[in-house]
């Protein structure tokens, strides 16, 4: 895997946050980072409304891919659930992805409909058919750029050794980047990255199961991929929470206690530059 590979070394921790819509996607290209995860879960609410259970579909997602791909110079990775059905639905769903820009595919072994992977009441399919999955997935891909995240949830229900065995069948199947989800301490993420010598993925949930570190620590601990994938659309929320309820309240924004992003600067950002440079242009040869 070249590609987004070459980001990855030991002692060295990629940050990617989460990006959900055309806004977070724009703002966070903007700040510098080298890797972006488009998450599912602010994916499925920002653009349905809905919770991350199995409820968005191929369609749903891949039209999210393909926009935020767009409109984004910094790569990429995304969540496709479970490759949303059988191995004939991975193979078009990693053709989809692919063809759509992403860097990079995550799918987990979750039975479907899936969960959000710090929520209860997660289940697992049998490995075998997991790692079927990740075969097709690494066939299919017209890039070895292209990467394959492989995502084992079994560590909740049926316990680290388990995880870690599910773990090991996928890297054996063609995954290039293993995701152990919702290790519940610190020993925990030492056993999970002592034993392979792959880039490891921590999903960071503030909140959530697994401990919330500073990069230093994951680095140490041998990760060398962070994801944020809630820490954005958690400040949107409790922004937004704050700012309707001041408006609720007063009738107006004078008093809002959160601090609101310069209009214009927001403007620039979301690239209304280029459609007044474009309009001035065009302005300019009609005379």
């Amino acid at each position: 895997m070249a590609g987004i590979g070459s980001l990855f070394r030991p002692g060295h921790l990629v940050t990617a946050p989460g990006i959900f819509d055309g806004i977070s996607a724009r703002l966070a290209d903007r700040a510098g980072f080298d890797l972006l995860y488009m998450t599912g879960y602010g994916t499925v609410a920002s653009y349905l409304g809905l919770p991350d259970a199995g409820l968005a579909s191929y369609t749903d997602m891949v039209g999210r891919v393909r926009m935020m791909a767009s409109i984004l110079s910094t790569p990429f990775i995304a969540d496709a659930d479970t490759g949303y059905g059988g191995l004939l639905n991975v193979e078009h769903t990693v053709r989809g992805y692919e063809a759509a820009g992403a860097a990079g595919i995550q799918i987990e072994d979750q039975e479907f409909p899936k969960k959000c992977g710090h929520t209860p009441g997660r289940r697992v399919i049998p490995a075998e058919d997991m790692a079927r999955k990740i075969r097709v997935a690494a066939e299919t891909r017209t890039s070895s750029d292209f990467a394959i995240i492989a995502r084992t949830d079994a560590r909740t229900s049926l316990g680290l050794d388990e995880a870690l065995r599910r773990a090991q069948c996928y890297l054996d199947a063609g995954a290039d980047i293993l995701f152990v989800e919702s290790p519940e301490s610190e020993e925990e993420m030492r056993v999970i990255c002592s034993r392979f010598d792959v880039p490891m993925l921590v999903n960071v949930v503030e909140g959530g199961r697994t401990p919330v570190l500073p990069a230093s620590d994951y680095a140490e601990i041998g990760y060398q991929l962070a994801i944020f994938p809630g820490t954005g659309f958690m400040a949107m929320a409790h922004a937004l929470n704050s700012v309707y309820a001041t408006l609720k309240r007063t009738g107006a924004s004078v008093e809002a206690e959160v601090p609101l992003e310069d209009f214009m600067t927001l403007s620039r950002a979301l690239g209304f530059e280029e459609v007044w440079a474009f309009e001035q242009r065009h302005a300019e040869s009609d005379e």
